[in-house]
């Protein structure tokens, strides 16, 4: 991406993501369907509290290849939040190879790529036009949203809580004050409300999408790497080698 980086070509790189993806501007994404069509390897695995994800983009031969590393230990929410953060670093910023994020932070003081990567997840997960249709006709002539349509949103969408309400101040929906009061106990207000609870809990540990076990399969039976070491691989996933028929060739489970 050549031309500079403000918060409104933000906002139109996302838009023209979601066009490009067959996405409307106001429908909700399912990442996991998206990260699959998209070709981009994804791995869920429990990381220090601190660390979001990772991503990283290798061209070989013309071809770009990516991969994404996603915290497992963090809320349902959170991680959809950053794979949309890391979607920026993959596909929008200059001369990207590999980054570590901490996501949700909005700095604008510190790294800048990681500050347009937030804005873009932003604006990705959540289309201002999109928010808007959420909101009750009283709530937006009276301009004062209520936290039952704050939780209703972030259900449809299924973006972490924190994401959202940074979203409804930058569409001056609300202030710090508000968001302020707005920031607690929130599992317990959507169990309240009578919704799931799984947005705001862990998930997806040693899930993977994409063909990380196909490509490690490859590479097996290919004699890139041996038998010892494709096992490690498919011990990293989750896999219980242990389940294996040893009558099976090799390759041919």
């Amino acid at each position: 991406m050549s031309e500079k980086v403000t918060v409104k070509r933000l906002e139109l790189l996302a838009q023209d993501f979601r066009q490009t993806n067959g996405l409307s501007s106001t429908e909700p994404i399912k990442l996991k369907s998206l990260l699959q069509k998209l070709n981009v390897l994804t791995i869920y695995k429990p990381l220090s509290s601190g660390f979001s994800g990772m991503s990283i983009k290798i061209n070989i031969s013309d071809k770009n290849y990516r991969f994404m590393l996603i915290n497992s230990e963090h809320p349902m929410g959170k991680q959809h939040f950053t794979i949309c953060h890391e979607l920026y670093h993959l596909y929008y910023q200059d001369n990207f190879k590999s980054a570590v994020s901490c996501t949700g932070l909005f700095d604008k003081k510190g790294n800048s790529d990681e500050y347009y990567a937030d804005i873009f997840a932003s604006y990705l997960l959540l289309p201002e036009m999109g928010v808007w249709e959420m909101i009750p006709e009283q709530e937006r002539l009276k301009n004062k949203i209520s936290i039952g349509t704050i939780i209703a949103i972030e259900q449809f969408f299924e973006c972490s809580h924190t994401a959202l309400l940074f979203r409804l101040i930058n569409m001056g929906l609300i202030d710090a004050a508000l968001k302020e009061v707005f920031s607690h106990g929130i599992t317990s207000l959507a169990r309240k409300f009578g919704y799931n609870t799984s947005l705001y809990e862990k998930a997806n540990e040693n899930e993977v999408i994409g063909d990380y076990g196909t490509l490690a399969n490859k590479a097996w039976t290919e004699g890139i790497v041996s038998e010892s070491a494709y096992y490690g691989l498919l011990t990293d996933l989750g896999v219980d080698i242990s389940k294996f028929d040893e009558d099976l060739p090799n390759g041919e489970f």
